[in-house]
């Protein structure tokens, strides 16, 4: 897997990530760098972690199904893929600022916003939830004979550029990029999954 291929791969696992960062820009009051740091630090270092224990765990049995290697990752992906697809499609919405006038629209209350805790507490949940998936394609690099220390670096960072720019992001335009982040991370995966499965092919 090239630093191109590897690169769209850490795009699309990302995308679950901003999509929350989106969800966290809009509570908060005033989005600081150091906010939107703390978010990307937390998203970044996690969507690197769970790569790197699912590797840890595949590697061990890595060669008993190298003839099916290929087609395993594309299992993974698909599945991964499909599912952030289908989140997308979901109205589950952001939390978000609540207004005790009526009539107010979201983006021009008179009162302060609820904003989001960036405590361990609450952040450390948010940062597993968005990563646990990227587990599996951790167990994908062992398949593939990945790199494994340039692949996780590589998607901590995307992942911590993304989060951060969801931050700012939400706190301007809202929730409108939520579901389209989470419908192209979805499309990215399964395009990856079936670009693995032709080049072995062909």
């Amino acid at each position: 897997m090239n630093f191109l291929e590897l690169s769209v791969l850490a795009l699309g696992l990302s995308m679950d990530a901003f999509a929350v960062a989106v969800c966290l820009g809009i509570t908060m009051a005033k989005v600081s760098v150091k906010k939107a740091l703390v978010v990307g630090l937390y998203f970044g270092s996690f969507q690197a972690g769970m790569p790197a224990l699912g590797y840890i765990v595949a590697i061990q049995f890595a060669e008993q199904i190298t003839q099916y290697s290929h087609w395993v990752v594309f299992g993974l992906l698909l599945f991964l893929g499909v599912k952030m697809i289908w989140g997308s499609f979901k109205k589950d919405k952001c939390a978000d600022r609540t207004c005790a006038t009526l009539p107010c629209s979201d983006r021009k209350c008179p009162n302060s916003r609820n904003e989001v805790s960036l405590k361990p507490l609450k952040m450390v949940p948010l940062a597993l939830a968005t990563s646990v998936d990227a587990m599996a394609v951790g167990v994908s690099f062992a398949f593939l004979q990945v790199p494994i220390m340039p692949a996780i670096s590589l998607i901590g960072i995307i992942t911590l550029a993304l989060s951060i720019l969801g931050v700012k992001i939400g706190s301007v335009f809202g929730a409108r990029f939520k579901s389209k982040a989470e419908l192209a991370g979805g499309v990215i995966l399964v395009s990856m999954g079936l670009w693995i499965v032709f080049n072995h092919l062909y």
